[in-house]
């Protein structure tokens, strides 16, 4: 970027200086360009990585400025391991990545997702009749959505997800599309006194997991489950941590930092007055609405989308009814959050005491 031109005392900006979060959006694009060639955590292991031109098969389509591309061209049920390579590296620079026309079966979008990580077993929502792995997201007379708030995937747990995998079966004529919104980049886009103010910062987590938790004792009833089988997930479900995150997560593949709050999961700031706290989360909770920093994904019967859940925050617009949506999600396991700071000390999540909730007053 030029340095500023002096003419007569005026300080004249180029149009990204003047506006902070076009700079926010600039920086982010240009940093993550360069990862096309270097070497990248990729798939657990050090791996070069390839460009699209290595690939001529494939085409690609950005539908947002640092977030979401489609990717033309490729076969889930029957991706190269270098195609796979590939698909992950953009991935980190794109935060979420489509496919059109993958009219896949249940095991070969499970096979899918294995090939980038262990798949997760949601242990409360409702399971594929068939397939543990794949949570069916359906709305219809008796689901309505419920996803239309921004938030990032099981923030309830000490290590969410590193990503999910989203397959559409069904979907309405019109609306039904979501929005994804880059949260490195809204990151950026704080002011640096921001910035100063929220690194190192923890929040309380928690939602929807105990109310999950007793939806799912129920259908249990429901289903004939014997008393035996009730104690055994009482007991095994007795107490469910409280996690505690960073406000800011550093991303163990790309070392970038991202907001790590939303209005689904986070409750309060730990060690921050109740009306302090609300006033910060609802200021951070806002940016991932800035247009700037998203893309929208209309669905088409076959489409997938794959996101990063630790750098992006999504929301699955509800205007539909009464058409229905029936999806089918499989889920990579993640690992601890945490904040690097600068002088190298980390900062690791960790389940809340008793004497921490206790301090809390707002509900979980």
């Amino acid at each position: 970027m030029k340095k500023p031109s002096r003419v007569r005392g005026i300080v004249h900006r180029s149009p990204i200086e003047r506006n902070p979060r076009a700079a926010a959006v600039h920086k982010t694009a240009s940093g993550l360009t360069s990862l096309a060639r270097t070497k990248t955590r990729s798939l657990k292991q050090s791996v070069t990585v390839n460009t699209v031109a290595d690939f001529p098969h494939l085409t690609l389509e950005h539908i947002g400025t640092t977030i979401g591309t489609v990717i033309h061209g490729i076969d889930m049920s029957n991706a190269s391991d270098q195609e796979i390579k590939y698909v992950y590296h953009l991935l980190l620079e794109r935060k979420v990545i489509f496919f059109r026309d993958q009219h896949c079966t249940e095991a070969e979008h499970i096979a899918f997702g294995r090939r980038f990580g262990e798949l997760e077993i949601h242990p409360f929502n409702p399971k594929h009749p068939d397939f543990d792995e794949i949570i069916p997201i359906y709305s219809n007379e008796r689901y309505v959505g419920a996803a239309n708030t921004w938030h990032s995937d099981v923030m309830w747990r000490m290590d969410p997800s590193l990503g999910s995998i989203l397959l559409a079966r069904k979907v309405p004529a019109l609306g039904g599309d979501t929005l994804f919104a880059d949260m490195a980049a809204a990151y950026q886009g704080l002011s640096i006194e921001m910035k100063t103010k929220i690194d190192g910062l923890t929040a309380i987590n928690s939602g929807s997991a105990n109310g999950s938790k007793e939806k799912a004792r129920q259908r249990m009833q429901q289903q004939g489950a014997t008393a035996d089988e009730l104690t055994v997930f009482d007991e095994k479900y007795a107490h469910i941590p409280i996690p505690v995150h960073p406000v800011v997560r550093t991303h163990p593949d790309t070392n970038q930092r991202a907001i790590y709050v939303n209005r689904a999961f986070t409750r309060q700031i730990v060690d921050m007055e109740e009306t302090a706290s609300k006033e910060l989360l609802e200021h951070l909770w806002a940016q991932a609405a800035i247009p700037e920093y998203q893309c929208r994904f209309s669905w088409s019967p076959g489409s997938v989308a794959f996101w990063d859940n630790r750098a992006a925050q999504h929301y699955a617009s509800s205007d539909y009814w009464p058409e229905h949506r029936e999806m089918d999600r499989v889920t990579i396991c993640g690992e601890v959050p945490y904040f690097s700071k600068s002088d190298g000390e980390v900062l690791t999540s960790y389940a809340a005491d008793a004497a921490l909730l206790g301090q809390l007053s707002v509900p979980l």
